[in-house]
């Protein structure tokens, strides 16, 4: 028994140290690796740990807490050294190859970890639905009580457009014990509602009062920042259009067009809000720009938060 012990022990320790040894290892190297071809970096290297499932003697949680900053860390870089306005609905152009990996391995060695399965349902959808489905529907697989998982599933389907499946989803997890009148309430909006801003309102909502992490509560920020977006530039064209039939020219400024908004409603009783030169300004503060030549409205991408389209 004393035997065994020791040979446990040691076996603990040989693993400890080499998870040490590869990290730092591993934090070398990247530091001090020559310059590579664009997009090398994303070859498909990732270490497999996964393989170590019930041979890492409990380290299975902490590896997978690895896997889980990384994958946060490489989209987090990904998106500082992009140059261009992110479009939120594909994020493709990142060429984020190595996160799915990434997630399906933490979810390998951890397959309670729900923060991870919310994540990737958040973002996998703008870089592969297929992926983004078989994620989460793991997550389902291995945790059937959750029934935010059941929001995640019914959230992608939601994206793709197919509201009866994402009604369907809605419904299952409105079933789980203890899930919030939500989760039924969205069932039925599914049905009949399913492509309207304010369904997409209480969706993003919920998932911002949900989100485990802080790259997931900002993309719901942002969504609910662009939907307040589209309102107001609805708005704002109504107020132009109105303009220019009484006036038979478009709008030179924004103050000729003020009184027109006065009449404008929009959704929660917000109103439009004006910087200190007068300009109308988008819900992240950056001021709408005005075409004087279509009597249009567009967004001033070099300073709004607000995706392009």
């Amino acid at each position: 028994m004393k035997l065994n012990s020791i040979k446990t022990l040691i076996s603990i320790v040989v693993i400890v140290f080499g998870f040490g040894l590869i990290f730092i290892t591993s934090n070398f190297l990247e530091k001090n690796r020559p310059p590579l071809p664009e997009g090398i970096e994303d070859a498909d290297m990732v270490f497999q740990t996964a393989n170590l499932k019930g041979y890492a003697l409990g380290f299975e949680g902490l590896i997978a807490d690895w896997y889980w900053m990384k994958s946060l860390q490489y989209i987090g870089d990904k998106v500082l050294n992009n140059q261009q306005n992110l479009n939120l609905e594909d994020l493709t152009a990142l060429n984020p190859r190595l996160l799915y990996p990434y997630l399906d391995t933490a979810t390998t060695l951890d397959p309670h970890f729900t923060e991870v399965y919310a994540y990737g349902a958040i973002i996998l959808p703008a870089i592969d639905r297929e992926q983004a489905i078989k994620l989460t529907g793991k997550g389902i697989d291995n945790n059937p009580d959750e029934w935010r998982l059941y929001q995640h599933l019914g959230y992608i389907y939601w994206r793709l457009g197919n509201y009866e499946k994402a009604a369907e989803v809605y419904a299952r997890g409105a079933s789980i014990k203890d899930a919030p009148p939500f989760m039924r309430a969205m069932s039925a909006r599914m049905k009949t509602q399913g492509n309207d801003r304010e369904t997409a309102r209480a969706i993003y909502a919920q998932m911002y009062q949900e989100a485990e992490d802080d790259q997931s509560r900002e993309a719901a920020k942002i969504r609910l920042l662009e939907l307040d977006s589209l309102d107001e530039r609805d708005g704002i064209r109504r107020a132009l259009k109105d303009f220019q039939v009484r006036n038979n020219r478009c709008a030179e400024n924004w103050s000729e067009i003020l009184p027109f908004l006065k009449t404008i409603k929009l959704p929660n009783n917000r109103d439009f809000r004006l910087d200190k030169a007068n300009n109308i300004v988008d819900p992240s503060d950056a001021a709408y720009l005005l075409d004087k030549q279509n009597c249009e409205v567009t967004l001033d991408f070099e300073k709004t938060k607000i995706p392009r389209k």
